[in-house]
């Protein structure tokens, strides 16, 4: 007997964790109910023989979020997910900060209530520690990561950085309640020792960004960070890798079993340093922390995402206006150091990775949809996202192959410019839809605020803890 589903997608290239196979989609009450359908519905979508794709997963992206400079991002939770949902993607992972004194508990309560009055996909929130001192930090993490908010960032530099120590003991918090520490690993006192001597010197145009972030501040942090998590045996994952060398730690230290994986972005992979030298300060656009780095470091980057070194591609949306609202707000002739770090990447994101990935030489449909949707999804813990099965969220992308040329403002954030202008890729998100909705048809965003929901997390996926070393096991009680 035929079934009735809400919507059919019929004739789709289907990409699954097990490969791509040509099927019929029936979605019902917003997850897909079956395979190879058959049946009617209210809404059928030819696919005509296109990709169809999970969802875009972004796990990285800062939204509504004061930096460490005093400035706030450009995007809303209405504009950076309509953003994002115009670049494939379904669900975000972005942050709740803890401002200076801050109860945790209040951070992810403001940021909570804040996206669900904005948000148009659906979202999760890493937690970011930056004042161990303000009350209950400990006790409010515990909690937190019990009602399923289970990501921490820390950072290792700037102005919101903790000490090691205080690093420890947010792992050491992480491990005895279920959670993920994720880290902004780069050398505190090598980047202000270095841009330090640089403004000194008068040498404060964008290009010197690059030269203020020395690449072992990179590496001897990674390489710190890889032996916390090895030490305590807590899962670690590593943000925005930008160096071969820190691919290389990253992959030295799960040979050796330790528990932690790791990340890189587009603004890595498809660009250099160069960016920066753009007449004035132009360059300022692409000024983002870590900076971009070399072509020998993107060969690399690729190397790591297809042995599994590094797990996934996020954006790091990081959005500021090119105006006294953001990256000037210090003024028209402000130095690098003065210019508030990021880069807008929601919606680019997907389309730059396909142009890359579903080429003649790329790493093909299934790599793509692990590294952009279902690794994310796996490792924190969204276990009804990131891949198309029965049963799943019926979070989907239908790939449209006609060619796109990016212009200077043509992106659908707050941010004003797009720094991938002038560049073309192969093929854009034609229809998204999110839990059988469609919210993107036809170049329209369809969607409504807040009709994104919070996401659960009851487990992490991917993340096992490990055994300590004998003294952390010693002083842990898991001897």
């Amino acid at each position: 007997m035929a079934e009735t589903f809400d919507m059919l997608i019929r004739g789709g290239r289907v990409v699954t964790p097990q490969g791509v196979v040509q099927s019929d989609l029936g979605l019902r009450d917003g997850r897909i109910a079956a395979m190879d359908a058959a049946g009617t519905a209210a809404r059928v979508i030819d696919a005509d023989g296109r990709y169809v794709m999970p969802g875009g997963v972004d796990p990285h992206a800062h939204i509504e979020q004061m930096s460490g400079m005093g400035v706030m991002n450009a995007d809303t939770f209405e504009t950076a997910t309509r953003s994002a949902a115009m670049g494939g993607a379904t669900s975000v992972i972005s942050f709740a900060a803890q401002a200076k004194g801050e109860r945790l508990t209040d951070t992810v309560s403001a940021y909570a209530a804040r996206a669900a009055q904005g948000a148009m996909i659906d979202h999760a929130f890493h937690i970011t520690v930056t004042d161990m001192a303000a009350p209950a930090v400990l006790t409010d993490l515990a909690a937190l990561i019990g009602q399923g908010h289970r990501s921490i960032k820390v950072f290792t530099t700037y102005n919101i950085q903790l000490p090691d120590r205080e690093i420890l003991e947010i792992m050491a918090a992480a491990r005895a309640a279920g959670g993920l520490v994720c880290v902004h690993a780069e050398n505190d006192g090598l980047i202000g020792w270095t841009r330090d001597r640089l403004v000194a010197q008068g040498m404060t145009a964008p290009p010197f960004h690059a030269v203020s972030h020395p690449r072992m501040a990179e590496i001897e942090a990674v390489e710190r960070m890889c032996r916390f998590a090895e030490f305590l045996g807590q899962p670690v994952m590593l943000f925005h890798i930008s160096t071969a060398e820190g691919v290389a730690a990253v992959r030295a230290a799960k040979a050796r079993g330790v528990p932690v994986w790791a990340e890189t972005c587009p603004h890595y992979l498809f660009q250099t340093a160069e960016v920066l030298a753009a007449p004035g300060l132009e360059g300022a656009k692409w000024m983002c922390s870590p900076p971009q780095r070399t072509e020998a470091d993107q060969a690399a980057l690729w190397d790591g995402l297809a042995d599994g070194t590094l797990a996934l591609v996020s954006s790091d949306h990081a959005p500021y206006r090119m105006d006294a609202s953001g990256k000037l707000s210090a003024g028209p002739e402000a130095g690098f150091h003065q210019i508030a770090n990021g880069l807008p990447g929601l919606e680019t994101r997907l389309p730059l990775l396909y142009d890359a990935m579903m080429g003649p030489d790329g790493a093909g449909p299934e790599a793509f949809a692990r590294v952009t949707s279902a690794a994310a999804a796996e490792l924190y813990g969204l276990s009804r996202k990131g891949r198309i099965a029965e049963g799943m969220d019926a979070d989907l992308v239908i790939w449209d192959e006609t060619p796109l040329t990016y212009g200077p403002d043509d992106l659908h954030d707050n941010v004003g410019y797009n720094p991938w202008e002038g560049r073309t890729v192969r093929a854009r998100p034609g229809t998204v839809i999110l839990r059988g909705q469609v919210i993107v048809e036809d170049g329209l965003f369809r969607g409504d605020p807040g009709a994104g929901q919070g996401l659960d997390r009851p487990a992490l996926g991917d993340t096992p803890a490990t055994n300590p070393a004998p003294e952390a096991a010693l002083v842990l009680g898991v001897v």
